[in-house]
């Protein structure tokens, strides 16, 4: 009886990695192929709220264009890196626009991102390659979505995530029955982080 157990854990066992690790290479693979943006509010009063919005949407469209041609993640970053001092104008110009005077930080590196719902897409938990925006003291609430493939607010559309990534990133960010496995994956990354 006690061999017939161990047998039927360990086919449990292997059944449960068998269904769970293509899952994490699916959501190691998207965290490779794509750009996130963090954008850190000068404080969580209402209008700095409105302000880290304001220049979300600002930046986002002004980035948009060098994104047009882009052939992977690797040139977006090349060209984030390349005109980081603009998006930074960018961002300090929409700031001063409404009325404040925070100094703003862009800078591009690797940032560790929780499981994040949003209305057509989940974003599983990894690191990522991210432009990070800091307003001020950066002590507020923060924002964050994919800068590249552009999925951010209302680009963010099923059709134009199919066009955009491959079968298994795709079947990642819109399944809806997937909720355990991105938990996996956040113990799975909190568990490596520890190696870090």
């Amino acid at each position: 009886m006690r061999r017939f157990l161990n047998v039927m854990i360990f086919a449990l066992i292997a059944a449960f990695l068998v269904s769970v690790i293509p899952f994490v290479n699916s959501c190691k693979e998207l965290s490779d192929d794509v750009l996130r943006v963090h954008i850190l509010a000068n404080s969580d009063s209402a209008a700095d709220q409105s302000l880290k919005l304001a220049v979300r949407d600002r930046v986002l469209d002004h980035c948009s264009a060098y994104f047009d041609d882009c052939g992977d993640k690797n040139e977006a970053l090349a060209l984030t890196r390349a005109h980081l001092g603009e998006i930074e104008q960018v961002a300090a110009d929409e700031i001063r626009a409404h009325g404040f005077d925070y100094p703003v930080r862009a800078e591009v590196g690797q940032a560790y991102f929780n499981t994040r719902y949003y209305e057509e897409f989940t974003m599983p938990a990894g690191w990522y390659d991210a432009l990070r925006l800091t307003i001020g003291d950066g002590g507020g609430q923060n924002w964050w979505c994919v800068m590249y493939p552009s999925l951010c607010v209302g680009a963010a559309t099923k059709d134009k995530m199919r066009e955009e990534l491959n079968d298994g990133e795709y079947r990642v960010v819109t399944s809806d029955d997937l909720d355990f496995r991105f938990k996996l994956v956040e113990y799975w990354e909190d568990f490596m982080n520890l190696f870090r």
